[in-house]
């Protein structure tokens, strides 16, 4: 798999280090994108039934919600990166998470349904990623008022994912 090295500060929003921080500096993210759905996946299917739909809070999405969130987010990220490394220089706007997920219809599929979409939105992301060459990677762009370079936006998505897995296992569980 290529290389595609990690962004250096200057290259995303401040609050892109929480995700960013979580991946290696090996430059090996699409490897890292391809194992961890496959780790995701088989901590999903390990955990049972009635974990999925359970909420640690009164306002806080259950698990279904956060796998479709992180979904929507892979592929809102993806678009974002094929604009940029396409040179389009239209501004693009935030959205806003809860509602997506509100409206995410995720408690009324199955695991196995959600995790199948998530499965093809990662292989279209690592598709994606793949085709850009190290001049579509440091293009940037703007996006939700934050400038931004296409290999960032990659690593934060194999970030914002190991995010929420981290959150699963910290709160969901115990």
């Amino acid at each position: 798999m290529k290389k595609i090295e990690k962004p250096k500060n200057g290259e995303f929003p401040s609050y892109a280090i929480m995700y960013i921080s979580l991946l290696p500096d090996d430059g090996l993210l699409l490897k890292h994108l391809k194992e961890n759905f496959d780790k995701t996946k088989e901590f999903i299917f390990s955990l049972p039934e009635e974990k999925l739909t359970y909420r640690y809070a009164k306002d806080k999405w259950n698990i279904k919600e956060i796998l479709v969130h992180i979904i929507d987010d892979e592929r809102i990220y993806a678009y974002r990166a094929l604009c940029f490394a396409r040179n389009d220089k239209t501004e693009l706007p935030g959205f806003e998470q809860d509602d997506y997920a509100t409206f995410s219809n995720a408690n009324n599929r199955s695991i196995e349904n959600i995790l199948n979409e998530y499965e093809s939105v990662r292989n279209a992301t690592i598709t994606l990623f793949e085709s850009f060459d190290k001049t579509a990677l440091l293009r940037e762009g703007v996006a939700n008022k934050n400038k931004v370079t296409v290999r960032a936006l990659g690593y934060h998505l194999a970030g914002h994912e190991l995010h929420h897995i981290n959150i699963i296992k910290e709160k969901y569980l115990n």
